[in-house]
């Protein structure tokens, strides 16, 4: 049997969100499965010791005219995927195209979201209404990824992680500045940590020039000889950094997803975006900004994130 998954969404969050519904999937029928996603989603950096997927095929789409953009786009696609040989599809979206594309490849059994309904679709709901509709299965939220243990055992010994020291991710990256805690609110956080614990931070970013300012005002504080900066480096080499931490305070950004995949206790800070995205998992641990009662788009309280919340949760989950 040979199956496809369609996950179009652009982010790394949302390809680890959608992977327990492609185990289900695979598990169902007792298969590997092959995945369909935007590389903007960087699935080869983390899914590479992923038994129950076979082949990750890049949708090279974003309408600027690349490779799968446009008509012409449309039936290289097809073409593309023809020559897979798919007997089955699931399409994780209301997409006529990829519907189209899909009948044009061949592929018999076509599983998909009902078409031209996107509007207000939970991204987690409606993939579980799917499932359970077309498989009948119940698949809960909790996203895993796994790294091969020598990895982590080498990562640990390059790196000169040690047992004895509080090792902590600080994802201080972010999609958008609304999603990103100033400087500040991780240095306190810091402050109030080292004070009772001997600590490392691991100081995760992308190279985005905001992002860059909050990892430049971090790496200036007196905890500097403490930190070490992962910029430059892939995911698939910070992946096993992270399994060697004790905890990770991260925004609302990759990390956060990637951390609590890997079984990493995820202090989440959630400021612009449905509370969702930093509660999934039971391995994330949200914390929203003072005043608030939940957060959603446009809630726009990064100022309003207290140090004093993330020490006093990261005290209890490290215990």
């Amino acid at each position: 049997m040979k199956i496809l998954v369609v996950q179009n969404r652009m982010g790394i969050g949302d390809m680890v969100i959608f992977l327990p519904f492609v185990e289900a999937i695979s598990k169902k029928f007792k298969s590997p499965v092959s995945l369909l996603v935007k590389e903007s989603s960087k699935a080869k950096e983390y899914l590479q010791n992923t038994k129950y997927i076979d082949k990750i095929i890049p949708l090279l789409r974003n309408n600027k005219n690349l490779e799968h953009d446009g008509i012409f786009g449309f039936f290289k696609l097809a073409n593309q995927l023809r020559k897979h040989k798919f007997d089955s599809i699931f399409i994780f979206n209301s997409s006529a195209r990829f519907n189209l594309i899909a009948k044009i490849a061949g592929i018999k059994n076509i599983y998909q979201y009902p078409v031209f309904k996107k509007k207000n679709q939970h991204i987690i709901k409606t993939a579980q209404k799917f499932i359970k509709k077309e498989l009948n299965l119940f698949v809960k939220p909790n996203p895993k990824i796994n790294i091969d243990k020598k990895k982590i055992i080498l990562a640990k010994e390059k790196f000169k992680i040690k047992s004895n020291v509080k090792n902590i991710l600080l994802g201080i990256g972010g999609s958008g500045p609304t999603k990103r805690v100033s400087a500040k609110k991780f240095i306190k956080f810091m402050s109030l940590a080292s004070k009772k614990y001997k600590c490392r931070f691991f100081l995760a970013t992308g190279k985005n020039l905001g992002e860059q300012k909050i990892l430049k005002e971090i790496f200036k504080s007196k905890y500097k000889k403490n930190c070490k900066k992962l910029d430059n480096l892939s995911i698939k080499k910070i992946l096993p950094i992270i399994c060697n931490c004790d905890a990770s305070v991260c925004n609302d950004s990759s990390f956060s997803h990637l951390s609590s995949a890997l079984g990493i206790k995820t202090i989440v800070l959630m400021t612009d975006t449905p509370l969702l995205y930093g509660s999934y998992s039971k391995y994330m641990h949200a914390i929203i900004p003072d005043g608030e009662k939940t957060v959603t788009h446009n809630t726009q309280g990064k100022n309003k994130i207290n140090p004093k919340k993330i020490f006093n949760k990261f005290t209890k989950l490290i215990k």
